[in-house]
């Protein structure tokens, strides 16, 4: 059996933190022969809740379960830890400004950041899952000097999980039948799923689909999915978030399959124009623990207007950090 790892949650005591840690325990993360010790990070009015949850995670009594510790103290929930997932985050409430919203949690991921750049392991893999996710990995790497930029990332893949199951939907085939998906730039409306090099059992996606429904259908409902849910249950995605913050270290710490890649937004280098540093989401193959952005694809007009166009929105938001002085 390998050495156990250290694996930190924030915002453990929520709907996501609560869907994600029994997953975490059972290998669907790391796999099947790697344990895990789980550090669960909260806010001081919380732990109470988390450590119900740290009880049912023992009760569980998962073989690859090395340990269960509660803290309040980001310095101490991120000694050692290897991956980090931060999923606790402040949301927008009814009449709050975004400049609030992105102060607040300037707050949170700010003082996060420094604490993983001076206690985390040298081999630290962190995925943002609170949003603004991509805003908040840029100003948790911001705040992690010593930590090279591209072991923050942000969670895109949720958005990637819900285009495939569209497409799949569609041509009446399994999410396991669909290769080469890719969700463009930020967790937002303005991201644009992107089927042109997506293949169905081997076919070209665009030749079994019309361009009409994915103008008209497809890219909209995977962009306000979200907002879809929230209205349909009352609440917002926690499982198939928790779901596709697994899937997302999984396949970075795994792999990707062979001719297959997944969506991650990690700091730009450039790369299709977007400018160096954004934290955006590309197509990715994963490999040996690392992430590569899988370059020299040859865009459409639209596509590439599509990548400037919300690029500028994710960089207006960064700006926006910027002026707020959290940077």
């Amino acid at each position: 059996m390998k050495k156990p790892v250290t694996v930190t949650v924030t915002g453990a005591a929520g709907n996501i933190g609560y869907a994600l840690l029994f997953r975490i325990a059972s290998g669907s993360m790391l796999g099947e022969d790697q344990p895990v010790k789980l550090n669960l990070l909260e806010i001081p009015q919380a732990v109470k809740a988390a450590e119900g949850t740290a009880m049912e995670l023992n009760d569980a009594a998962f073989p690859l379960l090395a340990g269960v510790d509660i803290y309040d103290d980001a310095t101490k929930a991120f000694a050692g830890c290897n991956y980090g997932l931060l999923v606790g985050a402040r949301p927008r409430t009814k009449g709050m400004e975004r400049a609030d919203l992105l102060a607040a949690n300037g707050g949170i991921f700010g003082p996060q950041g420094k604490a993983i750049n001076d206690n985390a392991a040298d081999d630290i893999k962190v995925l943002v899952v609170g949003n603004p996710a991509n805003t908040n990995a840029f100003i948790a790497a911001a705040s992690a000097p010593d930590v090279p930029a591209e072991r923050f990332t942000a969670m895109m893949r949720l958005d990637h999980n819900r285009a495939l199951s569209q497409l799949a939907q569609k041509t009446d085939s399994q999410v396991t039948d669909i290769e080469k998906m890719i969700v463009w730039g930020n967790h937002s409306a303005d991201q644009y799923p992107d089927v042109s090099f997506a293949t169905v059992n081997g076919k070209p996606a665009v030749d079994l689909v019309d361009e009409a429904w994915l103008d008209d259908y497809f890219v909209p409902t995977v962009a306000k999915r979200g907002a879809a849910i929230i209205e349909a249950r009352g609440a917002s995605s926690a499982a198939s978030a928790a779901s596709a913050a697994v899937d997302h270290m999984r396949s970075w710490a795994l792999g990707t399959p062979e001719g297959d890649w997944t969506t991650i937004a990690g700091p730009s280098h450039g790369e299709y124009g977007v400018p160096e540093g954004l934290v955006y989401g590309m197509p990715c193959t994963c490999a040996n623990g690392e992430y590569t952005v899988v370059e020299g694809l040859e865009l459409s007009d639209k596509t590439q207007a599509q990548i400037a166009k919300n690029a500028q929105a994710a960089q207006a938001e960064i700006d926006e950090v910027k002026k707020l002085g959290l940077l």
